[in-house]
């Protein structure tokens, strides 16, 4: 049995490695390829992987398999890019991040072939054809290609339209000639190079070039006004006024930003989300979004890298310049990237970025309908990530404190279980041992009667437990957790109302999560949840007190007397109501007479 590390078994590989750009690919004992990667250098990259302890353990797995490099030596990072990618969409290795297929979205294709055809696909094949897309929506893509039918006369036969197929004058014109969909071209009515004017004036459209189209028609028109040909001259004013219309609904940002494409990302513990916009003559004109599913915890560069790649391979772009939020972790030749700080670029970051927000908040609904479970966890595992945590925190609990000057001091523990309330775990608790408004003093008592009764009882502990306050809560907690000794097997954190502070035990800075973050939603939840439950069981007892006060004053009447009318008739109206006969059952006849006096007084 060979027990040799993975570096013993690879170091000679290792060793000869490149200092230049290429790919590697790391194989199993069966010859598997478990991963493809990119590197900017060969043999620094590699060696990382074996040189160094990995926080994540997938990557430590994935280490532990190998026992066989091979690698491939480019010219330039962008080689290494596109041929990571192409190699992962052949092999699809299991450790290597996944792009979810999109051939379910809708394009427009301009067949290659003679008189081409213009309509509407989910299949793209490299045939010469070009392909406009894809759209965000099939009503979309519809939708241009009715203006387009309606702008042009376009054939829809699948005729082979060759000049040999029509010189031998096999075809006859069909019904969309005479109805004037088609002007003929089977039948040599139509010239080729008329038609290909019109398949140029469509690409320029679907470019988003809509003003060059517009111009060429304006042309037209006058030159048919001129000749008196006024039907003519008309049936192009209206081709004009659609095209403007449709130019009208596009996105304009600034007609100075003639040619760029924008990226942005957002990203999850298991996925990522990347949206493109294509942006032409200050206009959006289209508009994309990928998921991807990660395998390696990789960096945000990485994904951004390997997404720029796929979808400028699935959407040819011949933009020179790239918005992102940050620099990808490699460069494309002939492209700058920038990274805006203020004026029309920013605004269109940050349309980009809205929009692959509201697509990440639409996938994360529709898997807490589809799947509860997973949701769940993805929550879980975004705590844990964010918080640090050595375990994911099943159960976690929150304490908050309630009182009025000091008087009728009470406290709250709320419990969350896979991240949503657990009513039934909730507790009360009236502080016993604390005179006046203290709240550092009340918070050591509540915890250290929880948690004493927790251990005493062999229940099982929380993973976080949230105390509502800043560092001074959180000092009262770890006093508590280091003497019961359970300091080191629960994780603690405070969190400060004003600026949503995070704090740590032994940590003066604090942790600022995105307002947006999941993480700290659930936290505020559940701060928001002990603050309600601890009010209201506050109120309860401040109630309670005056209605037992107020019997308490009736002469004749002590305190048990008063519990047993407040425990049975829940409030001084209801005493006051009534009857003689149920208060006699309750209290006897003699106690009955004191209180009917007083409430008829």
């Amino acid at each position: 049995m060979n027990n040799s590390t993975p570096y013993e078994r690879c170091k000679n590989l290792v060793g000869i490695l490149p200092e230049k750009p290429g790919v590697y690919q790391f194989f199993d004992k069966h010859d598997t390829l478990l991963y493809v990667g990119k590197a900017k250098n060969l043999k620094k990259r590699v060696t990382s992987y074996f040189v160094k302890e990995h926080e994540h353990a997938k990557t430590r797995v994935l280490v532990s398999k190998i026992h066989s490099i091979q690698h491939i030596v480019v010219n330039s990072e962008q080689d290494a890019l596109l041929l990571e990618n192409n190699l992962i969409k052949k092999y699809r290795p299991r450790y290597n991040i996944m792009l979810k297929d999109d051939k379910t979205y809708p394009w427009i294709v301009i067949k290659n072939e003679p008189f081409p055809r213009v309509f509407h696909t989910r299949t793209m094949i490299k045939d010469g054809s070009t392909y406009f897309g894809p759209y965000a929506n099939v009503r979309m893509s519809r939708f241009l290609l009715d203006m387009i039918f309606q702008l042009y006369t376009l054939r829809t036969c699948s005729l082979n339209l060759s000049n040999t197929e029509i010189a031998k004058g096999k075809y006859k014109v069909c019904l969309e000639y005479h109805i004037k969909n088609c002007k003929g071209p089977c039948v040599g009515l139509e010239t080729e190079e008329a038609y290909n004017q019109t398949i140029n004036d469509i690409k320029n459209i679907l470019r988003g070039n809509i003003h060059e189209v517009i111009q060429v028609l304006t042309k037209k028109m006058k030159l048919h006004a001129e000749a008196l040909q006024f039907e003519e001259a008309k049936q192009i004013k209206e081709h004009i006024d659609a095209l403007a219309r449709y130019q009208s609904k596009s996105t304009i940002v600034s007609p100075s930003i003639t040619n760029v494409d924008v990226y942005s990302i957002e990203d999850d513990i298991d996925v990522a989300y990347v949206n493109f916009l294509k942006v032409v003559n200050g206009g959006v004109i289209q508009v994309h979004t990928i998921e991807i599913k990660k395998q390696l915890h990789e960096t945000p560069e990485e994904l951004l890298g390997m997404a720029i790649t796929e979808i400028r391979d699935k959407i040819p772009s011949n933009a020179h310049e790239i918005i992102v939020p940050f620099m990808p972790d490699f460069l494309l030749e002939h492209v700058t990237y920038t990274i805006p700080q203020r004026g029309d670029k920013k605004q269109l970051l940050d349309l980009s970025q809205r929009n692959v927000t509201y697509y990440k908040l639409e996938k994360l609904k529709q898997l807490k309908r589809v799947d509860p479970e997973r949701h769940s966890n993805r929550i879980l595992e975004t705590i844990q990530k964010d918080l640090r945590l050595s375990e994911l925190p099943v159960h976690m609990e929150c304490f908050d404190n309630s009182n009025i000057q000091g008087a009728f001091a009470v406290a709250a523990c709320v419990v969350f279980k896979n991240a949503k309330p657990s009513k039934q775990d909730y507790r009360h608790f009236n502080i016993k041992t604390v005179e006046g408004p203290n709240d550092f003093a009340s918070m050591e008592e509540v915890l250290t009667r929880r948690y004493t009764k927790l251990i005493a009882e062999n229940e099982p502990l929380p993973q976080l437990v949230i105390v509502d306050g800043g560092k001074g809560q959180l000092s009262s907690a770890v006093k508590v957790f280091t003497q019961l000794g359970i300091l080191d097997k629960v994780k603690l954190i405070g969190i400060a109302k004003r600026l949503e502070e995070i704090f740590f035990p032994g940590d003066s800075i604090p942790l600022y999560l995105n307002k947006t973050s999941e993480t700290l939603k659930v936290i505020q939840h559940m701060r928001d949840e002990a603050h309600r439950f601890g009010i209201t069981h506050h109120r309860n007892k401040r109630s309670k007190h005056f209605i037992q006060s107020e019997l308490t004053s009736i002469q004749g009447i002590g305190s048990i007397i008063a519990e047993k009318l407040l425990s049975h008739f829940k409030s001084i109206e209801a005493i006051k109501n009534a009857s003689e006969e149920e208060l006699t059952k309750l209290i006897g006849k003699s106690k009955t007479s004191v209180i009917k006096a007083y409430f008829h007084t």
